[in-house]
Formats: C-alpha cells, structure tokens, sequence
C-alpha cells in the first residue's frame, strides 16, 4: 500500500517511476491474491509507471534493472511485514527484510552512489524496550505517564525485538551505515502504524484496515488483550509527502520516527467505537489473551522529522478513518475476499 501510493504520487510530479515488486504479500499473510493484484493492476493503468515482477533476493534480476534504469531515488518499501510470519518463518524473513536491503543498497551504490535511498523501518526496531516506560490506564486506552511519544534515541539495544523487528532493524543499521561508509545520501523511517486507501488489512497486519472490513461484512473481530492498546496513526499520503520532504531537502542522512504523533491516536476500543458512530451498527467482540511482543503503547514524537523536513499530518484519524470506509464500501471485493 505505502510503496502504490509512492509510486502514484511522484509519478503525478512528473517522475519516471519504476515499481519492482514479487507480489508475495499474499502468501505471507494467506490471503486472496487479488488483494495483492489489486494495486499492482491499478498502477498499470498510470502513465509513466514501470512494473517489473521480480524479487529483491534476486541479485542478478535486481542489479540488471538498476544498471538499466540507473534511479536517482529508491523508496525501498519492500518486505516482510508480519511479526507472525518472522516467528514461523525467521530464515525467510531475515533473507526478505535484511538479505534483501543490502541487496537493494549494493546495486544503488553500483550504479548510482549519489543516489537517494528512503529505507521504512517500523517502530519494532525498539523492541520490549518501549515496556520500560510506566503507564496510566484509562477506560478506554493506556499512555504514557511521564511521556508523550518515543524519541528517536529510545535504545534500540538489550531488548527483545521479534525476528521482524531484528530483520528490519539489521536492514536499517546497513541503510544507516552505508551513508557512513560510502557516503550514500539515506533517510530512514521508523514508521508507526500507517493507513490508506488500497490498504487490504489482515489480523496480523493493517489495524484499521482489518477493523473496518469486518464492520461492513459483520464478522466478529477478536481483541488480544483488554484493547486499550494504543498507537498513533499516520494517513498514507502524509507519509509519502514526509519521503519528497526529504528527497528535497539538504539532509544527507537521518533516521526519523513518523506516525501521526501525540494529536492521532487510538486504541482498539476506541477505533470500535468510531465505527459503531459511523455505520450504526456493532460487530461482535471476541476476546483472547494478550500476544506475545504487543506493545501496550507506541506514540512517536514526530519534532524531529517536523523540524528537519518541514512536515506534519495533514489528515485527523476521524477524517482517515472515513476516507478508508469510504474506499471499502465503494469496492465490494474488499470485503468478498478471502481473510
């Protein structure tokens, strides 16, 4: 979803976009393979966008297009993203989220070493470490009582992490090192939890996505834990708008944590509860015990990528959370698909 809205975008600013992409997202979280189409097939009908199916794991594959087509910037949006699956599956995950960033790294550094690289990292890289700060605990939500959001120095180290947040936080430290090393002009984003249109939400993965499917198609939603846990939400433009920020600013290097800060947050009871305002009808809650690794809290303090780029959200939750009703009501094989 962030790298169909990437390529959407700066295709419309009149850049020559290249989209490489193994359409495995499907078979990582089992889900009907026209959810992972769907995007792909809606980007074939922009002009000025290239698509090319192909794995990042594929040194040969990958390093031919980037000697071809020599880019100037690369949004590797590329990965893994299930905690899940990296438990089930550790090897793989490591050799999609790490193998495959210092692949995509060498063949930039080949080709085009004044290159920009854009890297999203995830708010995961700090691991059990967010545990550390004590909490209130509301009716509706937990928060941090003696903070408003993580800063970018959160210690990313003696921590438990999950073999997703390892794999993302070694691609992260080659992205970071490679600006170092070689001079690379890299910013990295240590995303929170983003959401948008075209976003096909599963249990594992995609929230919000997830919870306004099952409102429209009536299906319980199962709550690990109390659902007071709370994270800050960041609508998918504003995030590509933070990624040319950079690209046209003077940064070099830099690593950012980017969600929709303090001003855009929710827990799970409380997305619930907008939905019930917004359709009028409720969905039935099931319950389970809390998963292993969820944080009860994560709100990112947005001051630096503010300072630095210039940026802040643009879209409330309230208006978010619309905007994607909106898009799921208007497309009924959303909710007709498998998951």
């Amino acid at each position: 979803m962030v790298g169909s809205h990437c390529a959407e975008y700066f295709s419309n600013q009149g850049y020559d976009v290249l989209v490489y992409d193994n359409l495995m997202r499907s078979q990582i979280f089992g889900s009907d393979a026209r959810s992972v189409e769907y995007n792909w097939n809606y980007l074939n009908t922009i002009d000025g966008i290239t698509l090319i199916k192909a794995d990042v794991r594929d040194v040969g594959t990958l390093e031919g297009v980037f000697t071809q087509f020599r880019p100037d910037v690369v949004i590797h949006a590329a990965g893994q993203p299930g905690v899940r699956m990296s438990v089930e599956d550790p090897k793989q995950d490591y050799s999609i989220n790490s193998t495959g960033t210092l692949n995509v790294l060498e063949a930039l550094r080949k080709t085009n070493q004044l290159g920009t690289l854009i890297y999203c990292s995830t708010n995961k890289v700090y691991g059990a470490n967010i545990d550390s700060h004590r909490l209130i605990e509301d009716d509706t939500r937990y928060r941090f009582r003696e903070i408003t959001g993580i800063k970018e120095t959160e210690s990313i180290d003696r921590t438990g992490h999950t073999p997703y947040g390892v794999s993302k936080l070694a691609g992260e430290l080659y992205a970071q090192d490679y600006a170092h090393t070689y001079g690379m002009r890299t910013g990295i984003f240590r995303m929170s939890c983003i959401y948008g249109t075209r976003q096909f939400g599963f249990e594992d993965q995609g929230w919000i996505a997830w919870f306004c499917r099952r409102f429209l198609t009536g299906d319980p939603i199962t709550l690990y834990g109390n659902g007071k846990q709370v994270r800050d939400v960041l609508w998918v433009t504003d995030l590509v708008s933070a990624f040319d920020n950079f690209i046209q600013s003077g940064e070099q290097h830099n690593v950012f944590n980017i969600g929709g800060g303090p001003g855009n947050t929710l827990s799970l009871l409380e997305l619930i509860r907008l939905l019930e305002d917004r359709t009028g009808k409720s969905v039935e809650i099931r319950t389970s015990k809390w998963r292993e690794f969820d944080q009860k809290v994560y709100i990112s303090n947005i001051s630096e990528v503010s300072e630095k780029l210039n940026w802040s959200p643009t879209i409330s939750s309230e208006v978010g959370i619309d905007l994607l009703m909106r898009w799921v009501e208007d497309n009924d094989f959303v909710t007709s698909s498998k998951r």
